[in-house]
């Protein structure tokens, strides 16, 4: 199982075998349920959490309860609350496993240790993080600009196998769609395919 994250960080930076396995060290493995949540609004957040399997969705609850959904994370990609994990802070976020889901996940402690102790994976955090920003900035221009049919042109041809696996409901919230708007745009799209 550490392999899966030896070669994800290898497709990033390049470390020796033995730098890899320092780098992994500082990781931890921990298995959550479907529908567990894995960070709650107002909780301290010590760690950042690299998927092995599973889904999971990061959302945020507005003053009248309404959840707002940032982002997904599936198989090799990272989650957590980063405003309130980089500043060691409450959560105003929530984490919530979609399916059973295992992790890697590494401590704030562990994070600072591992950058003084292998500061190559400074530049591997470094690229996670523009590559995320990155991402935020593309969806934010999308909700901006975009209308509910190329939104979700774009999220199928960005995410082809992530939209097979959420339901409905949820694809709709991201999307900022209706639950309706998307069946018709499932339907069209099902109509297209030869």
């Amino acid at each position: 199982m550490k392999q899966i994250l030896k070669n994800h960080i290898q497709k990033t930076i390049n470390l020796s075998e033995d730098e890899l396995e320092k780098a992994c060290s500082f990781f931890s493995h921990e298995i959550f349920k479907k529908r567990e949540f894995i960070i709650n609004e107002n909780d301290k957040v010590d760690d950042v959490y690299f998927i092995i399997s599973g889904l999971v969705k990061l959302s945020f609850n507005d003053s009248e309860g309404k959840e707002h959904i940032i982002s997904f994370a599936m198989e090799d990609w990272w989650e957590t609350d980063y405003a309130a994990f980089y500043t060691q802070s409450k959560a105003t976020q929530s984490l919530q496993c979609l399916e059973n889901t295992e992790v890697f996940k590494l401590s704030f402690d562990a994070y600072q240790q591992l950058l003084t102790e292998l500061p190559k994976m400074t530049d591997f955090f470094l690229k996670k993080a523009i590559s995320g920003h990155i991402s935020n900035q593309r969806r934010i221009l999308s909700l901006m600009t975009m209308s509910a049919k190329e939104r979700y042109e774009q999220f199928l041809k960005s995410y082809p196998t992530l939209i097979q696996r959420l339901p409905k409901t949820i694809l709709s919230a991201y999307l900022g769609l209706s639950r309706e708007t998307l069946s018709r745009l499932y339907l069209e799209s099902d109509l297209k395919k030869p």
